[in-house]
């Protein structure tokens, strides 16, 4: 008779690292082993997660690979490491107490309210119904509350409430999906509002503007419908005309949305999404005035839940700051900021310990990279040898932490023009550096002198590295996408500080991650006024029309023509050569926000149908002086107006696609910066790339404008330095 063979037990240890804390990772462990039959103990250790089992040996091979396979949505996994270890018995498996260990950051950002709670939410009968502070192990606070690592209930701001017996009990059940949920709360013993929502609703139904606070910061409420309300929010916060995002339960009903579009809006991250605005949508105009796109998201915490869904309409949902400062945080804070604009504020007792605005994506790339995004950390190609923080640059600003082969990229901070903003920068990089256990051995900066982030550099005494703005810009495409090879580059924006002294913005460079040449870019123009020539595009408009020889229609510009010979920058920006035609066009001669001409230039393109102006090259320079001579003509000739702009449109990018093709040393082009945020111009430039047999990598993780440029910055740095 056979006998069977004895089981072989084995013992060991797993380290995993990644994502893994605040994403009910352990839970799942203790799920994954009960379910295998396997003893042993999971902790939080520094910033990863340690494992321990033992059991048949089958169970512990299953068990490793669940441990990725079938990992929590939120969580990732980026590696295990596995020691065999001596067996030595067990009677069951736990979640131990917390450990020290590796201090590079491993907690997640925060999660939208998921399906589970939201079902409780609603639901009259369940304790936490209408609570408006309820999540789990799969939802809720996370980047946004932890005050450090390992990420465990004590080390966030919710320390502050003690767990009920109710909540005890789940906490401690592994059966239950709030076993080990560190945000978890209740009415009894978690967060309160500090106004009934009773009350915070009939301030929005009679036209008011109500401050909001969310997970990490205060936002600016008010009816999307409402002309008046929306009026007197943008008399208030100083906000003439960028558009508002709108949160809403149905965005179908105000966009086109496409399946990427559909999915990005109902994932984890909730991000703003920009899509086409629907011609029926029933929102003011005056949300996003002279633009195609509306930016939708759906509530992504049971209190705006409760607000959207208690309203019956959509909310404009902005953050909680005066035009250019950086979001509101603390409760005194917002108070004293916002007590000018909000009628009231809805707040609540649970503290923000970072800052953290809305992510907003435009089709397949991040225009801003911040909320449920951030701080989910960036492969390097190149791994920093040394700690890295890049301080990127003065519009859009981000800075960047880099470690070894990863880079941690800031959530979105604002420009940095004033004391405000700088004070952000500075605290923020302070919660970062601690988060990280780092302190900077080098830091990497652009090289413009004025810019306020330079101004912190310098001050620095480590090690430092420039970097030439648009060279940053294509490092930070090059980065994400893992190249480390040479590549064309075609880095379209407004401004940037050039190694000539001269602002450089429409680029074509041939480069790698440490280096780069500058191989053709538009013929520079002077910018009459310096930065007022920014704020007033007629301004560029003038001085390419009398260079073209043409007549000048602005009336005010045979005495504004004085200051050519005293304050006229010269730049090649490709922002500003599409804000020149934009004024030429009578769509936008004054701007109140940074790129207004330029997206009211492509919303009158549309998808209009268009031959490219002819654009002359000579040596490396491209004369976009040709494409508003040609917008000229034609307009005087009659030409309509969206036709013209369309032209101006495929121009720019025929001209930058055939002199890739004259450089014909690389098979791939990389387009970064803040004007290939165009949808109409970067799908020029995709098609008519592709045609020339070019391979085309465009951004897909990091925002294409400024809010990357730290990202690139770091990239460099750790290439010069490897």
């Amino acid at each position: 008779m056979a006998t069977a063979s004895p089981t072989h037990v084995e013992r060991c240890r797993f380290e995993v690292g990644g994502i893994v804390q605040g994403v009910g990772f352990r839970p799942f462990t203790h799920r994954l082993a009960a379910r295998l039959g396997l003893v042993g103990h999971v902790r939080n250790a520094g910033a990863r997660v340690e494992i321990e089992v033992e059991g048949a040996s089958e169970a512990v091979d299953a068990f490793a690979a669940a441990l990725v396979v079938e990992a929590p949505a939120a969580a990732r996994v980026e590696h295990v490491a596995r020691v065999d270890l001596p067996p030595r018995g067990g009677s069951e498996f736990r979640i131990a107490a917390s450990g020290p260990g590796a201090t590079v950051p491993a907690v997640g950002p925060d999660l939208a309210t998921c399906d589970d709670c939201l079902r409780e939410l609603l639901d009259p009968g369940d304790r936490r119904y209408r609570y408006p502070f309820l999540a789990c192990t799969a939802c809720g606070p996370r980047f946004t509350v932890v005050r450090a690592l390992p990420y465990d209930r004590e080390r966030t701001t919710l320390d502050a409430f003690p767990l009920c017996a109710d909540c005890r009990a789940e906490y401690e059940d592994p059966r239950d999906r709030r076993f080990h949920a560190e945000a978890i709360a209740c009415p009894a013993c978690g967060p309160r509002l500090s106004l009934a929502l009773d009350e915070a609703l009939a301030v929005l139904r009679a036209g008011g503007i109500l401050a909001v606070k969310g997970l990490g910061g205060w936002h600016l409420a008010c009816d999307a419908a409402d002309d008046a309300a929306l009026a007197r929010l943008r008399a208030r916060k100083a906000r003439d005309a960028k558009p508002f995002a709108v949160m809403t339960a149905r965005p179908e009903a105000l966009v086109a949305l496409g399946a990427g579009e559909e999915a990005l809006l109902r994932s984890a991250a909730r991000p703003i999404v920009l899509a086409p605005r629907l011609p029926d949508a029933g929102v003011s105009e005056q949300v996003a005035p002279g633009s195609r796109r509306l930016g939708v998201l759906l509530p992504y915490t049971p209190l705006h839940h409760l607000l959207v869904s208690d309203l019956g309409r959509p909310l404009v949902m902005t953050s909680g700051n005066r035009s250019d400062e950086p979001i509101a945080v603390g409760d005194d804070e917002a108070r004293d900021r916002l007590g000018t604009i909000a009628d009231a504020f809805l707040g609540h007792d649970r503290p923000i310990h970072r800052r953290c605005e809305d992510s907003v994506v435009c089709g397949a790339f991040p225009v801003r990279r911040s909320r449920g995004l951030a701080p989910a950390p960036l492969a390097l190609p190149i791994a920093a040898r040394r700690t890295i923080v890049a301080a990127g640059g003065q519009l859009k600003g981000t800075f960047c932490v880099a470690k070894g082969d990863r880079a941690w990229l800031s959530p979105h901070l604002g420009d940095l023009d004033n004391d405000a903003a700088r004070r952000a920068f500075r605290r923020d990089l302070a919660l970062y550096l601690d988060m990280l256990a780092a302190r900077p051995e080098v830091v990497a900066h652009d090289l413009h002198p004025d810019y306020a982030s330079t101004a912190w550099a310098l001050e620095q005494d480590v090690e430092l590295v420039g970097v030439q703005h648009h060279h940053a810009h294509a490092a930070a495409c090059l980065a994400e996408h893992g190249e480390t090879s040479p590549a064309l580059a075609i880095v379209l924006d407004g401004t940037g500080y050039g190694t000539d002294g001269t602002l450089w913005g429409g680029e074509l460079l041939r480069c790698d991650l440490e280096s780069f040449e500058r191989i053709a870019h538009l013929e520079p123009v002077p910018l009459p006024g310096g930065e007022r020539a920014v704020r007033e595009p007629w301004r560029v408009a003038a001085a390419y029309l009398e260079r073209a020889g043409r007549a000048v229609p602005f009336e005010r510009w045979p005495l504004v023509r004085q200051s050519l010979a005293v304050n006229a920058p010269l730049s090649s920006g490709a922002g500003r050569l599409l804000d020149a035609v934009a004024a030429l066009l009578g769509v936008r001669d004054i701007v109140s926000y940074e790129g207004q001409a330029a997206i009211e230039l492509e919303a009158l393109a549309g998808d209009t149908v268009a031959d490219p102006y002819p654009c002359r090259r000579a040596g490396g320079a491209l004369a976009g002086g040709d494409l508003v001579a040609a917008a000229h003509d034609d307009l005087r000739d009659g030409r309509r107006r969206a036709e013209i702009a369309a032209a101006v449109h495929e121009g720019v990018a025929s001209a930058f696609a055939d002199a890739c093709a004259a450089a014909g040393d690389a098979d791939t082009v990389v387009l970064s910066g803040g004007c290939l945020q165009n949808v109409r111009l970067a799908a020029s430039l995709r098609r008519r790339l592709a045609a020339h047999g070019f391979t085309v990598l465009t951004h897909r993780l990091v925002p294409p404008n400024d809010g990357g440029l730290s990202y690139g910055q770091a990239a460099v740095a750790a290439a010069r330095r490897s």
